[in-house]
């Protein structure tokens, strides 16, 4: 009787001693198996092509919560938000078309609702993703002056951007704008990075994800740039 008491205890003061590693496993284990996911990230957005003769680097935020079909198949709903800024010489053409003296300024700021499908390979300490989707952008244009055309402007890139419109490759006369905007269906690609941290399912992430949206006039396009976490 006594051995068995001492192999009964024996037995419950390993499983006691295996519980915390048994947990640890189950948790890691969740990230691949919960059916709930989310992120949130911080942005630094670098226009091209088109975007990237009239718009600087800017910045911005983002998140999202989405469905795990399996460990590596995922699904998204996403929504960003990014500031974009216009240099001085970029505004240079609209400048000598302000009716008052002073400096102008301007951004545009891009909302984004969009859907996106993940495929994930990831291992305990880092993993790596594709990831693509699309969806509806809205862009907002400020202009810190009216800025009224005038005959015989030559139609830029910088005119179109900020939403005049342009007839036989001239601005169309008489046309007063601060602000404008312009909305559009769009699609997405890139690739993130992933690492654990603490406990599962936190990951901490890197991401470089290119934007399109044939937005009217000049379409709208970025890479952006994210860092942070996933859970």
């Amino acid at each position: 009787m006594q051995t068995c008491g001492l192999t009964i205890r024996g037995v419950i003061l390993l499983l006691i001693a295996m519980a915390p590693e048994q947990i640890v496993q189950a948790q890691d284990d969740c990230r691949g198996m919960c059916k709930v996911n989310s992120n949130i990230a911080m942005m630094l957005n670098m226009p091209v092509n088109q975007t990237g003769e009239v718009m600087g680097t800017g910045w911005g935020a983002g998140g999202g919560i989405g469905y795990n079909i399996s460990q590596r198949h995922s699904v998204i709903g996403e929504f960003l938000w990014n500031r974009m800024y216009a240099s001085s010489g970029v505004l240079q053409p609209l400048q000598t078309a302000v009716p008052q003296s002073g400096a102008l300024n301007g951004n545009s700021n891009l909302y984004g609702l969009t859907g996106s499908y993940r495929y994930e390979l990831r291992g305990r300490l880092l993993g790596t993703y594709v990831i693509a989707g699309g969806g509806w952008y809205y862009r907002k244009n400020w202009l810190s002056r009216d800025v009224s055309s005038g005959a015989g402007t030559a139609c830029t890139p910088a005119w179109l951007w900020w939403g005049f419109t342009c007839m036989s490759g001239t601005v169309t006369a008489n046309q007063t704008l601060a602000t404008s905007s312009t909305n559009a269906w769009g699609v997405n690609t890139g690739i993130g990075f992933t690492v654990r941290v603490g406990e599962a399912p936190y990951r901490l992430y890197t991401e470089a994800r290119y934007h399109y949206v044939p937005t009217k006039n000049v379409s709208t396009q970025f890479v952006a740039v994210s860092f942070g976490i996933r859970f």
